[in-house]
């Protein structure tokens, strides 16, 4: 068995490809649009494993819009993405400046969380050992749910 994908329903192709790709880094490998079935299928590469989802040895995110509106509730129910980053705090630093909420900020150097515009939470862990703890991200409080 090989992990191949994960899948989630996103509302606004546009927006969600400006998280994704703009603000977390991402690039899209391929993309399927199904008229008969009324959806578009986005798949998406970390930067590290852009060559190898490109050979189809990486896995990848996938995100499906449904061409009628439909409302999704309950992102938190359905767990989180995770991604490791090189740093953690340069990271985190550089998706505020682009005006993400950083839902759970890296107090310990290691782990943080932030959501998508359709609530789906990702969890960023710095590679290998946590850093040094520092200011501002050691004070500074939760916001909303992650």
């Amino acid at each position: 068995m090989r992990y191949l994908h994960t899948m989630v329903r996103v509302t606004d192709i546009e927006e969600s490809l400006d998280f994704y790709c703009n603000k977390m880094g991402m690039t899209e490998i391929r993309r399927h649009e199904s008229e008969k079935g009324r959806f578009s299928l986005i798949f998406l590469a970390g930067g590290e494993d852009i060559d190898a989802a490109k050979a189809n040895k990486a896995p990848l995110l996938e995100l499906t819009y449904n061409w009628d509106p439909e409302e999704y509730s309950g992102g938190r129910n359905f767990g989180h993405l995770a991604f490791e980053v090189d740093d953690i705090y340069a990271f985190c630093e550089n998706l505020q400046t682009k005006g993400v909420t950083i839902n759970r900020p890296p107090r310990d150097g290691h782990m943080a969380f932030v959501r998508s515009p359709d609530n789906i939470s990702f969890e960023l862990l710095q590679k290998g050992e946590a850093l040094e703890i520092k200011e501002p991200w050691a004070s500074m409080p939760n916001t909303g749910e992650w």
